[in-house]
């Protein structure tokens, strides 16, 4: 199962669309997890009609009709793995500990708000992706998103993508 991780998109205030990368990535993907800041709702329609399946959470900068739409927290299970979406996990320090006391049930745990990508493993072997953002890289070099594969409960092959500057 190939899944694309994303977040912090923040159309159109960063961009006008997503990256043709992450477009053709999400067309190609069997689920597509995003872990907050929309910002317009378009972007959610836009990706419900281009995935085969989407998960999705609402961020600090989604105002009310994605919030109607979305939860805060999102959970599913692909093919074994147990997965958590969330856009906030807290400062960095002590995240790892926080999020495993937060999410003791969970393999996989996706987040966002930092714009920092993140591949860290907690106590207990809890897995903390954030894929950055692929509009608004803030301090980072580059745009980012995520790739990674799910087999049998198993994430393997997670590759950060780097996007062109525009």
């Amino acid at each position: 199962m190939r899944l694309v991780l994303t977040a912090d998109t923040h159309l159109p205030k960063r961009a006008r669309d997503l990256p043709g990368p992450l477009w053709t990535a999400i067309e190609a993907a069997d689920v597509v997890l995003h872990a907050g800041d929309w910002v317009d709702e378009s972007l959610l329609d836009a990706m419900t009609a281009r995935s085969r399946r989407l998960i999705g959470v609402y961020g600090n900068n989604d105002g009310p009709a994605l919030r109607a739409r979305l939860p805060e927290v999102a959970r599913a299970d692909l093919d074994g793995l147990r997965v958590a979406v969330v856009h906030e996990t807290g400062p960095r320090t002590g995240r790892e500990q926080r999020c495993a006391a937060r999410f003791p049930d969970v393999d996989l745990l996706v987040f966002g708000h930092s714009h920092i990508p993140w591949d860290t493993e907690a106590p207990g072997g809890l897995r903390l992706l954030n894929p950055g953002s692929p509009t608004d890289r803030r301090s980072q070099p580059h745009a980012t998103y995520l790739t990674a594969e799910v087999n049998a409960g198993r994430l393997s092959q997670v590759e950060l993508h780097r996007l062109p500057r525009r």
